[in-house]
C-alpha cells in the first residue's frame, strides 16, 4: 500500500502572526508544545534570531526511546513561514545521515488572529513503501508515520494555542489593572 508522504493540520490562535512565528521559529522552545520534542540546541551562531541555514540538534522522546536529530532551517520568513529539514538521527548524537523529514509552519492573518498550519513531509523517498510501513508500525506501535504525525501535530497546535492565548489573556489582564502602586 502506498504511504502518505505529507500530512497537515491547522488551528486559529488569537494572536498576531508575528507573535506566533516568534514562538514556533525558536527550536529551543518547541519542547513546550510537542508531545515528542524535548527542546533543541542551536549549533554555531544564533545571534540575530532564527535564519535560513541555522543548524540545531533536537532532543526527542517517545515512550522509553530517546533520540537526537540534526536539522537545518530552510525558511525563516517572519510572520509568514518557518521550515526545517531533518537530515541526521541517532541515539545520543545524530550520526546516521540522510533525508528524514521536513517540518513547515505557515502563518496567515485571519480576523485579528492567526491560522497556523503545521506540515510534516516524509523525506524517506528512497525507502520502499513496504519497508517504510513495517518500520513505521514498529516505531509508532501500530501506526504509519503519517497517522502518528497527524496526531502529534494536532497536540502541538492545541498546546501552542492554549499557551499563547493564556499569555495574551494574562497580558490583557495586567493592562486592565493599570499601574500598581510602588
Amino acid at each position: 500500500m502506498p504511504r502518505t508522504m505529507s500530512v497537515s493540520e491547522s488551528i486559529v490562535i488569537h494572536a498576531a502572526p508575528s507573535a506566533v512565528y516568534e514562538q514556533l521559529s525558536d527550536p529551543t522552545a518547541m519542547g513546550r508544545w510537542s508531545p515528542e520534542n524535548r527542546g533543541a540546541r542551536v549549533l554555531g551562531e544564533h545571534a540575530g534570531g532564527t535564519h535560513v541555514g541555522m543548524v540545531f540538534e533536537g532532543r526527542n522522546k517517545r515512550g522509553a526511546f530517546r533520540w537526537t536529530t540534526k536539522c537545518t532551517v530552510t525558511a525563516a520568513d517572519a510572520g509568514e513561514r518557518f521550515a526545517f529539514r531533518v537530515h541526521a538521527i541517532g541515539a545520543k548524537r545524530p550520526r546516521l545521515r540522510g533525508p528524514i523529514a521536513t517540518w513547515e509552519y505557515l502563518f496567515e492573518a485571519v480576523d485579528g488572529s492567526t491560522r497556523v498550519t503545521e506540515i510534516w513531509t516524509d523525506d524517506r523517498r528512497s525507502w520502499p513503501d513496504p519497508l517504510a510501513n513495517t518500520f513505521d508500525r514498529i516505531a509508532t506501535r501500530g501506526h504509519t508515520f503519517a497517522e502518528f504525525q497527524r496526531a502529534n501535530i494536532r497536540t502541538t497546535l492545541e498546546r501552542l494555542k492554549e499557551a499563547l492565548e493564556q499569555d495574551s489573556a494574562s497580558a490583557a489582564d495586567h493592562e486592565e489593572d493599570g499601574p500598581r502602586p510602588a
